[in-house]
């Protein structure tokens, strides 16, 4: 057993043989019973700033043999999305909500404002808040992200936070933490950006863990941990949800060195070469009509890969984010090793998914500060090289793939993480789930999804009720659409409108109809996607009634969602 895993207990005892509430205390369940065993574990994974071509299961050469096996063994969909960021996505997700009524319009950041809290509000449910009342034993691993951050008196204090060299306390309210929002265990990060080698607001439970040993990676503790809590639930009869919110293979590029060395070679063909591969096996597979979704003009296309003068540099970038999901990918394998062994793996269903498209950012244009140290826990200074003379993969460097690799692991889309084009919110999404998904094996569903649908589809497989009520508080009715009519192979439309905003990019979907705005540009931009679902052909000007239709249902939505679409300063 890996050595952070030793003493990891959050002072909460694993549910037992009890009687608990089904129903917020309509119906009492005895959770040891037969009928409480038939029931589904649930599974969610989500990868941070993962692209949507960026598994081989999805068209990508990065080695994910395990996702691969989910995908080939359960069903892909082709339509699904996220909100195109990282908080807002987790907040919907937990809540079954659009992520401004859940109260996270934008980070962490509290405006005082209801959208805009920086946390998950009090008129909301978690899924484990949820399931727990069900009888479900509960637990999560990895990146948490939707709490208000505490943050030192001054810079100097937040520095010395940030490199381990001094204690300041809770990193955000407890009663913000998993463990008081329906988990009974935690172990990750409760804030955003970590060095995969020795992480910032690393807690087990509510305690802060003061050290990791010298071998840390933080994606195999996330793994290893995961699988303890899988061993652990399987002693009991009684049915589990997991949460693992993966930070792989979000900024810092770190990785390990054997994973670097599988993949040194594969990006020295460049921009162009990657993402033409990656479209033809997307073709291949199935998963795109090439007559319907053409392969977008790359991205900032005036400089060629032959004449890139850090040709070098952008190989080993593009080869650590591939080294860092192929390390995720082995983890999961490990969870599904867990699941055989203990028997649980025919009734379990494991979602698999993104929290937005890849990321364009520039990490080392940020530099020290907030969530990001200046040196390691021994005093070696971290490196944020913006002219790309020190390679990244070390924990001393914090670098991104930037925005050309992006539009690469966003194949074949436009745009990236916080935009609202597909190549923001269109995420893969594999389902797994033996004993319950009769759909073909390896097929594909169109069904229109978005990450707010777990809730609907977690109660109506599980027997749970979401609730009017809760803890004295008015829960707002979940607006999503149950996924479960997929896993039989039915074919249902899914969501008929679906909307977004973050920091000003925005988009209303109606059908096939796509309207859409980028961050910094207020003009509406209008796609058929029967027909284009790269969003390269804007047929605004030829359809004005149709633009004024979906822009009059966007500001509708906005209006009745608590969404304030004000230009405000981005930070990760």
């Amino acid at each position: 057993m890996k050595k952070w895993l030793i003493g990891l207990s959050v002072g909460v005892t694993a549910l037992s043989s009890v009687l608990l509430f089904s129903g917020f205390g309509k119906k009492k369940v005895d959770i040891s019973s037969p009928e409480a065993a038939q029931r589904p574990n649930i599974i969610v994974i989500l990868a941070d700033d993962l692209g949507f071509s960026d598994i081989g299961c999805y068209g990508s050469e990065i080695h994910t043999p395990n996702l691969d096996y989910l995908a080939n063994n359960g069903i892909r969909y082709t339509q699904f999305y996220n909100t195109s960021r990282c908080c807002p996505t987790r907040a919907a997700l937990l809540t079954g909500l659009y992520n401004h009524q859940a109260g996270i319009g934008k980070m962490t950041e509290d405006d005082n404002t209801a959208g805009y809290r920086g946390h998950i509000t009090d008129n909301a449910v978690t899924l484990a808040e949820v399931l727990k009342t069900a009888g479900y034993q509960t637990a999560m691993t990895g990146k948490w992200h939707v709490s208000n951050t505490f943050v030192q008196k001054n810079p100097q204090e937040q520095m010395a936070w940030l490199t381990h060299k001094k204690e300041g306390g809770d990193f955000s309210p407890l009663d913000q933490y998993p463990t008081s929002r329906g988990f009974d265990r935690y172990f990750g990060n409760i804030w955003g950006v970590v060095d995969f080698f020795d992480p910032f607001s690393l807690v087990s439970g509510t305690k802060p863990v003061q050290n990791v040993p010298k071998n840390y990676y933080h994606t195999d503790a996330i793994s290893d941990t995961t699988v303890a809590y899988i061993k652990s639930f399987a002693k009991s009869s009684a049915p589990f949800f997991m949460y693992v919110a993966e930070t792989a293979p979000h900024w810092p590029l770190h990785a390990l060195p054997e994973d670097i060395a599988k993949y040194k070679d594969t990006y020295k063909g460049g921009w162009d070469a990657i993402r033409k591969t990656r479209y033809q096996k997307m073709v291949k597979l199935g998963l795109i009509d090439p007559a319907k979704t053409k392969l977008s003009d790359r991205w900032s296309n005036d400089l060629s890969w032959e004449a890139n003068p850090d040709k070098e540099w952008d190989t080993r970038a593009m080869a650590v984010h591939a080294a860092m999901i192929d390390r995720m990918d082995q983890g999961i394998g490990k969870m599904i090793k867990a699941l055989r062994e203990t028997g649980q793996l025919d009734n379990t269903l494991i979602l698999f998914l993104s929290d937005n498209g890849a990321s364009p950012e520039s990490s080392a244009g940020y530099g020290p500060g907030f969530d990001r140290p200046g040196e390691t826990r021994d005093g070696r200074k971290i490196v944020y090289d913006l002219k790309k003379e020190v390679m990244p993969g070390p924990q001393t460097t914090f670098a991104s793939i930037g925005q050309r690799w992006a539009n690469v692991a966003n194949t074949p889309y436009q745009y990236w993480k916080a935009e609202s084009y597909e190549g923001g919110t269109h995420t893969p999404l594999v389902a797994f789930w033996p004993k319950g998904i009769t759909a073909k094996k390896g097929s594909y569903s169109h069904q229109v999804g978005h990450v707010m649908d777990f809730m609907r589809t977690f109660v109506e497989l599980t027997g749970a009720t979401y609730p009017t009520t809760y803890k004295g508080h008015a829960i707002t009715p979940t607006t999503g659409v149950s996924l479960a009519p997929s896993f039989a192979g039915k074919k249902i439309a899914g969501h008929e409108t679906i909307f977004n905003e973050h920091f000003g990019a925005r988009y209303a979907r109606s059908g096939d109809w796509k309207l859409v705005s980028a961050s910094k540009d207020t003009t509406w931009h209008l796609f058929n996607l029967a027909s284009d679902k790269s969003e390269t052909q804007d047929v605004a000007a030829q359809n004005p009634d149709k633009v004024r239709q979906l822009s009059g249902l966007w500001r509708q939505w906005a209006t009745t969602h608590q969404v304030l679409p004000k230009p405000q300063p981005k930070r990760n």
